[in-house]
């Protein structure tokens, strides 16, 4: 088998298992909804790894863009819009036209800098969403119904929301593949690499990354507005700095700088959550260890881990 098969064949049997999520359970509701907030944080999982795996880029503002993209979908349904291809491209808008503004304030920095900027960007967008009292505040904001197209309900059951989900996921997992094998996301990840040397080359380092950082908000703006979607519910808990932290998480136990790796360390995270919960309300005390654990035996992530063992 060739490198580029190898290559494409986790990502493949991750596409069939979450395919055949539906058939193997019969349906089940608990299961079929459970993939499905796996799939939607793996999508926000995803636009992260974009500029964390290739631009070396830590933000823990990512879930700003994640909340910006519920709020969109959540306060255009409160107005009475149900068009299902104009909530979600709000909330694409929604992440980013916020990363825009915030990119570029925060790329201006390096290192620790930049990652306690976006966090102060993040908690400032967190404290502002629990003031819009006119859409819930601290309590949050209950969507009156879910979005339709041309007549149908795409949302209204677990399996059709499932597939719907899916699709957006591989097409954000095929966007970000093309994205890192173009020019752009080769200049990005050699900025990553040696900022200097890309300097030096005559390539406006800044520029790419703030292109990067407005993709990345765009795709977490579509997980933010499907996960409102799918909970029926927006709460200013989605844009925390404890939901940043868990998309970082996501993305080092997947494996930082391989895509799918996201979308295996959302599920991870998430199964995981699932399993320790139905043992202690105390769960987050073995969680922390646990991932502590996974990172010291699979420093490369999961992906990988798992790459080695289908070569």
């Amino acid at each position: 088998m060739s490198i580029s098969a190898r290559r494409s064949l986790l990502p493949l049997l991750l596409g069939a298992g979450f395919a055949l999520v539906p058939v193997v359970t019969g349906g089940d509701v608990y299961t079929v909804n459970l993939a499905i907030r796996i799939m939607c944080l793996a999508i926000a999982a995803i636009g992260l790894d974009l500029i964390l795996g290739y631009g070396r880029l830590v933000s823990f503002g990512h879930a700003a863009f994640f909340g910006a993209g519920a709020y969109a979908v959540g306060i255009l349904s409160t107005h009475g819009f149900t068009s299902a291809p104009l909530l979600i491209g709000a909330a694409i808008l929604a992440g980013a036209a916020l990363a825009l503004p915030i990119g570029a304030v925060s790329l201006r920095t390096r290192g620790v800098y930049f990652i306690m900027i976006t966090l102060a960007f993040g908690q400032m967008l967190f404290f502002t969403a629990t003031s819009l009292s006119a859409y819930g505040g601290d309590d949050g904001l209950s969507l009156p119904a879910r979005a339709t197209f041309l007549g149908t309900d795409p949302f209204g059951s677990p399996l059709s929301f499932h597939y719907v989900v899916l699709a957006l996921l591989a097409l954000v997992y095929l966007g970000g593949r093309a994205i890192v094998a173009s020019r752009f996301g080769r200049v990005l990840r050699a900025g990553g690499e040696d900022e200097r040397r890309v300097i030096a080359a005559g390539f406006p380092i800044t520029a790419y990354r703030l292109v990067a950082f407005v993709i990345a908000g765009g795709i977490a703006g579509l997980a933010g507005g499907l996960y409102a979607e799918f909970t029926e519910f927006v709460s200013p808990a989605y844009l925390s700095w404890q939901r940043s932290g868990e998309f970082i998480v996501m993305v080092v136990l997947g494996g930082t700088g391989s895509l799918h790796g996201a979308v295996l360390g959302a599920a991870g995270v998430v199964l995981l959550e699932e399993w320790l919960a139905e043992f202690t309300e105390h769960w987050r005390l073995i969680f922390g260890p646990l991932l502590v654990l996974a990172a010291l035996a699979g420093r490369d992530g999961l992906a990988r881990l798992l790459g080695r063992g289908t070569r």
